[in-house]
């Protein structure tokens, strides 16, 4: 077997090499939005079956998500939808080819971020408002 120790080549990168920036937390966090939104899809399966076996099981579930923590878990499933939407479009833009300058990476980074607070704001102060 051959020594590559030796071989000149230079070594692969390691996360102790980036620099940490705001485009690689949001990759970071993507990754982690696409876990929560395989979660937050069992529960709907739940909510769903739930109204189909019985309305008193629906009524407990119900209270469920409709408790502080439910209410908890359901904007963030909602945030989570949100950001890993906004994320998907903007790396459906860099598909394009389109938006792979500094400053367009950035901008987009800081847009579904701030995109994502905003409409999940939005869309909790239309539900609280309609209920």
């Amino acid at each position: 077997m051959a020594d590559t120790r030796n071989a000149g080549r230079p070594l692969s990168p390691h996360l102790q090499v980036y620099e940490k920036s705001l485009t690689m937390t949001l990759s970071i966090v993507h990754r982690i939005t696409g876990v929560a939104l395989y979660a937050g899809t069992l529960l709907l399966v739940w909510w769903l079956t739930a109204a189909a076996i019985s309305e008193p099981y629906f009524d407990m579930v119900q209270s469920v998500f409709g408790s502080w923590p439910g209410k908890l878990v359901l904007f963030g499933f909602t945030w989570a939808l949100i950001h890993h939407t906004l994320g998907g479009i903007r790396h459906l833009v860099w598909d394009t080819g389109r938006g792979f300058d500094l400053r367009h990476v950035e901008m987009g980074a800081r847009l579904t971020l701030a995109g994502s607070i905003i409409l999940t704001a939005v869309v909790w102060a239309i539900a609280l408002g309609v209920s």
